[in-house]
């Protein structure tokens, strides 16, 4: 039986499963398992799952064995990079990631590169997160040092290739687990005042930029999000948040929200009326290009034809904005992505509900962004507590 009952001294009960890989031999036996399961049947239920993915990416393994099978770290890189990009892939990833992705490799020592993945230890890539935080990349990347976060992120991408490389039986390890990769220093999101935020919303020129800030500033959604709003996403005064626009060197993508976090956010009034006034001035539009008009996209923020506008393009434009009107250093168009939630914490609102809004995965992952807004709140807390329990301090009670 390959589903398992776990009761512990606590009286609490775990269900866990294993079994032999299909690309399991008697000579090198790999398993495949996992635990903490609350009932006997979500394990059954994610073993099948499980079961069915692996005999897929077997399947995939032997279809490619015509092929020279990774040796070396760039090697495995490369295969890793093709299987992130596939669409039978658990493991499918955007355009946009696969591309960052590859950058990793661009940056990454030659030398380590070309080495057996049996040769490389955690020293070898101790070494290299060590060089790159010092040196930098490689060719025109050399000399211009990397932040903690880049190289941490770096590493990741690695880990995520040797732990594919263990399920496709080419290593038994994966040395990025003890390399120690650098830990970033937490930095809190930049938020922009009240004051700051209106200011770059009307102090822009360009024909689209200021809709484009109103949105973002009241809805706090992500710059791709807002780029691939349609107007069919307006349902009774809010929008649906389910796709973003893409940018890479291929060209421009609309891709599922990010964690695949569909959402219906209110669109405030204001902001609304702006939209009104948006649709009207591009319905003119619409009648000057006619036939050539996109009306199959149906977008909200695009060119004068209804194309979608390169995101890139825009950042650099709000960014270029926010310089000369002298609004904090680093201040750009994900900054009223922050205000918004910045403001809304301030003015008592739930994590929870900021949360949603935002569309992050979970409120751990707010919490972590924007625990700076939430300290030194535990005073009013204690209060809090002492009116809901309705417990007068002693002084009052002398009093009576």
């Amino acid at each position: 039986m390959s589903v398992h009952k776990r009761k512990y001294d606590s009286g609490k009960i775990t269900w866990s499963y294993i079994f032999d890989a299909p690309w399991s031999t008697l000579e090198k036996r790999v398993q495949l398992k996992r635990s903490g399961f609350e009932t006997k049947k979500e394990a059954v239920e994610a073993e099948a799952a499980r079961r069915t993915e692996a005999t897929a990416e077997h399947d995939a393994m032997k279809r490619g064995n015509t092929r020279i099978l990774p040796k070396t770290l760039g090697q495995l890189l490369e295969e890793f990079y093709s299987y992130c990009s596939t669409v039978q892939s658990p493991r499918t990833l955007s355009p946009k990631t696969i591309e960052r992705y590859r950058e990793t490799s661009r940056y990454l020592d030659p030398a380590l590169l070309a080495l057996s993945l049996p040769e490389i230890t955690p020293l070898h890539l101790h070494r290299e997160w060590e060089r790159l935080l010092r040196n930098g990349g490689q060719g025109r990347h050399s000399g211009r040092p990397l932040s903690a976060k880049t190289v941490r992120n770096f590493a990741g991408v690695l880990s995520g290739g040797y732990g594919r490389a263990i399920l496709w039986g080419l290593t038994e390890m994966n040395p990025v687990t003890n390399s120690e990769p650098p830990i970033p220093q937490p930095k809190e999101a930049l938020a922009l005042s009240i004051d700051q935020e209106q200011l770059l919303v009307d102090a822009s020129t360009h024909p689209v930029l200021p809709m484009i800030l109103e949105l973002a500033a009241s809805l706090g959604a992500r710059r791709g999000e807002v780029m691939a709003l349609r107007w069919s996403d307006e349902r009774d005064g809010r929008a649906l948040i389910a796709r973003s626009l893409c940018q890479t060197k291929e060209g421009l993508h609309f891709k599922s929200a990010k964690g695949r976090n569909v959402r219906l956010v209110t669109i405030p009034e204001s902001c609304r009326r702006l939209l009104d006034t948006h649709r009207e001035r591009q319905a003119e539009f619409r009648r000057q290009f006619a036939d050539d008009y996109r009306t199959d996209l149906d977008l909200i923020i695009c060119q004068p034809n209804g194309e979608p506008l390169k995101p890139d393009s825009i950042s650099a434009a709000a960014s270029l904005l926010a310089r000369k009107l002298k609004l904090p250093k680093g201040a750009s168009l994900h900054s009223l992505r922050h205000t918004h939630a910045s403001q809304l914490l301030a003015g008592g609102m739930e994590i929870s509900a900021v949360s949603a809004r935002l569309g992050h995965k979970s409120v751990g992952t707010t919490l972590k962004i924007y625990a700076h807004m939430i300290e030194g709140r535990d005073e009013e807390a204690a209060k809090t507590w002492e009116r809901l329990n309705k417990r007068e301090p002693e002084a009052e009670r002398k009093k009576m």
